[in-house]
C-alpha cells in the first residue's frame, strides 16, 4: 500500500509538471513574439504607401485586445503596418487575421514585412479584389478594420454586417466628425444603423469604431 501512495503521488506530481510545461512554453512564446515586433516596428520607424500612423495601428491593437477578438479581416493591406498591430493583438488572443491588397507589389512588400515582424503565420494574406472576395467571405468574424477605396466604404459594410458577430466591433479609416469632413455621408450612414453605437477616433488619420450591438 505504501508503494502504491509513493506511485500516485510521483503520478500526480509527473502530470502537474507535463500540464505546466505548455504554459511557460506559450509564455515564451508571446514573449518571442512580442520582442520581434517591437523591434521590427521600432527599426522600419516611420510608413508610407497609405499606411496607418502608429497612433491609428495601437488604437486596432487595443480594441482587439480589451475586447477579445480572434477573427479580424482587414480591407486593404497595403504593405502591412495596421496588419502587423492588429496581427501583434491576436497573437495574445488566440486568433487570426483575413486581409486583402489588390496591388501587387504592396501585397509582396507586405508579405516581406510580416516574415520579418514574426506574425506571418498569424495572417492570411490574399492578393485579390476586394470588391469581389469581400462578399465571397464566410466568416463570421468579430473585428473588421476598412481600409481601401473609399468610394466603395458603404458596400464593403454592408457586404460585412450580416457576418459581423454580435458585440464584434467594425472600423473604418480616415473618417472625420467635422461638418463636410472626410467621409461624411458614409459616417452619418454609419450612425444611422440603430444596431451600431459608432463613435470617431481623432487622434490619428480618423477611425470610426462601430460596435454591433444586435443583429
Amino acid at each position: 500500500m505504501k508503494n502504491l501512495k509513493i506511485n500516485a503521488s510521483a503520478i500526480a506530481f509527473l502530470m502537474f509538471v507535463l500540464c505546466s510545461l505548455p504554459c511557460y512554453s506559450q509564455q515564451e512564446d508571446q514573449a518571442t513574439i512580442d520582442k520581434k515586433v517591437k523591434a521590427f516596428l521600432q527599426e522600419r520607424g516611420r510608413w508610407h504607401d497609405m499606411n496607418v500612423p502608429t497612433s491609428d495601428g495601437q488604437l486596432l491593437h487595443d480594441l482587439i485586445l480589451e475586447n477579445n477578438y480572434q477573427s479580424a479581416l482587414e480591407i486593404g493591406t497595403s504593405t502591412g503596418h495596421s496588419t502587423i498591430w492588429m496581427a501583434w493583438a491576436l497573437s495574445k488572443t488566440g486568433g487570426k487575421l483575413i486581409t486583402i491588397e489588390i496591388d501587387e507589389n504592396r501585397h509582396r512588400q507586405a508579405l516581406v514585412h510580416f516574415e520579418e515582424a514574426g506574425v506571418v503565420h498569424l495572417i492570411d494574406a490574399r492578393l485579390a479584389d476586394a470588391h469581389d472576395m469581400v462578399p465571397k467571405l464566410g466568416g463570421p468574424f468579430d473585428f473588421v478594420f476598412s481600409d481601401a477605396d473609399k468610394g466603395w466604404y458603404r458596400n464593403y459594410f454592408d457586404a460585412v454586417d450580416p457576418k459581423l458577430k454580435v458585440n464584434g466591433c467594425y472600423t473604418t479609416h480616415n473618417i472625420s466628425d467635422r461638418p463636410g469632413g472626410w467621409n461624411s455621408d458614409y459616417l452619418e450612414y454609419l450612425k444611422d444603423q440603430e444596431n451600431y453605437l459608432t463613435t470617431v477616433n481623432s487622434k490619428g488619420g480618423g477611425m470610426a469604431i462601430s460596435f454591433k450591438k444586435a443583429k
